[in-house]
């Protein structure tokens, strides 16, 4: 059986290398998105490619459609197909609605949404052709449910969802599996403002009263690029420890 390709974006760090590490181990070929994280993304390449996987780093802002393409395009050149899609590239910020100003909105939709849409947009003409592939997005439990003082991550993260539902019935017939994975709190860079009070706080509101991992959330999301899951699209899976039920 041929390897697949898997684009991971934000791939350098937190979940999207976690996604990366375990897509290698299972023998498939990536394209590494990055955009800030240069020396991340080179040595994650590095250390995946000394233990024999197929890695393609790729500089690209997803929020950017022209990049967005020249990546994909990249990846078909050195691959031949974008078997899987995981749009992971976020960018999280903690204001009052009433602090946010329109520039905060826009990059948060742009960093978040509208790359979304770049990706699915570059990637679906070769999948349609074959008529096959996987999408999965990542969101947040803050995109099912709301968190004060992150209204415009929320709202971003919900798109997301909505994108995802939407997707899935729209491509189905073409058999292209469309799914969400919705993390709760994990132990990420992306948590690193927390004081260990508040996270303490979190950890005790978590009904299984520890953080989540990034490699909990790669497998789930591992679980929704896989054969496994060819029955399942159109889906919201939130590895959350209970927080969200």
């Amino acid at each position: 059986m041929s390897k697949k390709t898997v684009l991971i974006t934000g791939g350098s760090k937190g979940i999207g290398s976690a996604c990366a590490e375990l897509f290698a181990s299972k023998g498939y070929r990536i394209v590494l998105n990055y955009f800030s994280s240069e020396k991340q993304a080179a040595d994650l390449a590095f250390r995946l490619s000394r233990q024999g996987a197929d890695v393609l780093p790729f500089k690209a802002d997803v929020s950017d459609f022209e990049q967005v393409k020249q990546m994909v395009e990249a990846g078909e050149r050195r691959f031949g197909a974008i078997d899987v899609l995981v749009s992971n590239a976020g960018i999280s910020e903690q204001k009052l609605f009433t602090d946010i100003s329109p520039e905060d909105w826009r990059r948060m939709m742009a960093v978040t949404v509208d790359a979304a849409f770049y990706c699915c947009r570059a990637v679906l003409p070769g999948m349609l052709s074959r008529k096959k592939g996987k999408i999965v997005l990542v969101s947040s439990i803050w995109g099912m449910v709301g968190a004060s003082c992150e209204v415009h991550y929320s709202a971003a993260k919900a798109a997301l969802i909505g994108l995802t539902k939407s997707l899935a019935k729209e491509l189905g017939p073409s058999n292209i599996n469309v799914n969400c994975v919705a993390p709760g709190i994990i132990d990420t860079d992306m948590n690193s403002h927390l004081s260990a009070e508040d996270l303490e706080d979190l950890k005790q509101q978590t009904p299984l009263r520890r953080l989540g991992t990034p490699q909990q959330v790669a497998e789930t999301v591992f679980f929704l690029a896989s054969e496994k899951s060819d029955f399942i699209t159109g889906q919201v899976i939130s590895p959350n420890g209970g927080f969200v039920i």
